[in-house]
């Protein structure tokens, strides 16, 4: 099953015998609350579901968007009425980070078939709906681990071993400025490959093939064994991720990303656009 659906298919398949169910994870980096958004209209039948406060556990040591607890991410799943055998179809305001992010956390834990809506909301071209849905609750349990995740020290031994590529913007990798984290730059060996490159100027991915040369360019081809990707935070990661798993590749989500690594004084950090 491909891991993204256009809004075309998705009308189709809601109108059907068994629609799937929707999750609005509309949100923005640094940016208001997706709440009010998803209030003023929404794909009819989403369940409004917060990144910051559902889709990832407490700030700390761990990043600004650390995993949250599989069994607290799995009892929001329910409520918003997810079953084991459910469809699951996620979207955000068109970025894609956002729905990406809880497009992994859902097959990490070992639902099968979730999809992120191609273009998210801004190519969608049908009705909205203000109506807040109640769905039955739903039975979906959590087994983590189905994706490959690393840690740190995970991450460090991939960029020396495998592939390691870096999400964020080139500026960043490269520490010429660090809007956010402690310091600038990037994982010693990791290659830089900014997410914003997976999408066309339509916010839609690109096509499989293409999504398969670029990656190709930056390292990635049928010998590569283990392939890994960070963002800031682990969300912009997830988009990676995903691009790769269009692409025909599984890559392993270092959840912590910059956020964690660059905290901790003591790790090293390279500069400059070579790896370093």
């Amino acid at each position: 099953m491909k891991p993204i659906i256009s809004a075309s298919e998705c009308v189709s398949e809601s109108a059907g015998p068994r629609p799937p169910v929707l999750l609005d994870v509309r949100w923005q980096l640094g940016g208001p609350h997706g709440r009010p958004d998803y209030e003023a209209g929404h794909i009819p039948g989403a369940v409004f579901v917060d990144l910051d406060a559902e889709l990832a556990g407490p700030a700390g040591s761990g990043g600004r968007h650390p995993l949250p607890d599989p069994a607290e991410f799995a009892a929001v799943m329910r409520r918003a009425g997810v079953g084991r055998d459910s469809s699951v179809i996620v979207y955000d305001g068109g970025l894609g980070w956002a729905a990406a992010r809880a497009w992994w956390l859902l097959r990490w834990t070992g639902h099968r078939d979730v999809r992120v809506l191609d273009g998210g909301l801004a190519g969608w071209s049908g009705e909205l709906s203000k109506e807040t849905p109640a769905p039955a609750e739903g039975d979906f349990v959590p087994e983590p681990g189905v994706l490959p995740l690393l840690d740190a020290d995970g991450a460090a031994a991939l960029a020396r071993s495998g592939l390691l590529l870096d999400a964020r913007a080139a500026e960043r990798y490269r520490g010429d400025v660090e809007p956010i984290d402690r310091v600038g730059g990037h994982i010693p060996g990791a290659v830089s490959a900014p997410t914003g490159e997976n999408v066309g100027v339509d916010g839609c991915f690109l096509p499989a093939q293409a999504l398969a040369a670029r990656f190709a360019g930056l390292g990635v081809d049928g010998d590569t064994a283990d392939i890994g990707v960070y963002c800031g935070s682990g969300v912009s990661g997830a988009h990676q991720v995903l691009a790769l798993e269009i692409a025909g590749y599984r890559a392993a989500l270092y959840a912590g990303s910059w956020s964690e690594w660059s905290a901790d004084a003591s790790r090293p950090v390279a500069t400059g656009p070579e790896p370093g």
